[in-house]
């Protein structure tokens, strides 16, 4: 069987420890039919964790690819770890994609990892967009969020996609 290689996506999704990478990942394969049930990291059943040590500590420690559909193309999506002690794992696997999703807690905005993460990402020329995540969470908040990429990042944020409210009040 051969694969048309124009219709094969290798996006990464990278960011700080606790940003919401691997959740993220879970809806991802969900949605689009791959998983008919979403894992949790807090319950070891991710399918990206699936390192007994992984489980154990609720991180992401090695890189793990898994493939999707999404409308007529494939889509490899690459599931990153977010701790500092893990950045080299990280840097392997932007030298092979066509993008990535930075991810952003709306509560934290910017923090340490991402900022290392966009640096390997500029130096390897990746694409991004970024996804600031958890806009339920208390304190969060989206226009910081941008601000601070902004500011931090050097990068230019345009928002695709503006949340209803936040904390409580998302929606």
């Amino acid at each position: 069987m051969s694969v048309d290689l124009t219709k094969v996506r290798n996006i990464g999704i990278a960011a700080h420890i606790d940003a919401g990478k691997t959740t993220t990942t879970e809806r991802m394969l969900y949605y689009t039919g791959r998983t008919h049930r979403v894992g949790e990291v807090d319950e070891g059943t991710t399918v990206t964790d699936f390192d007994q040590e992984e489980q154990q500590r609720g991180i992401t420690i090695y890189s793990a690819a898994v493939t999707m559909p999404w409308r007529d193309h494939s889509i490899n999506l690459i599931d990153t770890p977010g701790h500092v002690d893990f950045t080299a794992e990280v840097e392997r696997s932007l030298r092979v994609l066509d993008g990535m999703v930075a991810v952003f807690d709306a509560k934290e905005g910017v923090e340490a990892q991402s900022e290392t993460v966009w640096r390997q990402a500029n130096k390897y020329h990746v694409p991004r967009l970024c996804l600031v995540n958890k806009m339920d969470k208390v304190g969060a908040d989206f226009y910081a969020s941008l601000k601070a990429i902004r500011e931090r990042l050097a990068a230019n944020p345009v928002p695709v996609q503006i949340p209803m409210g936040a904390e409580s009040e998302f929606a």
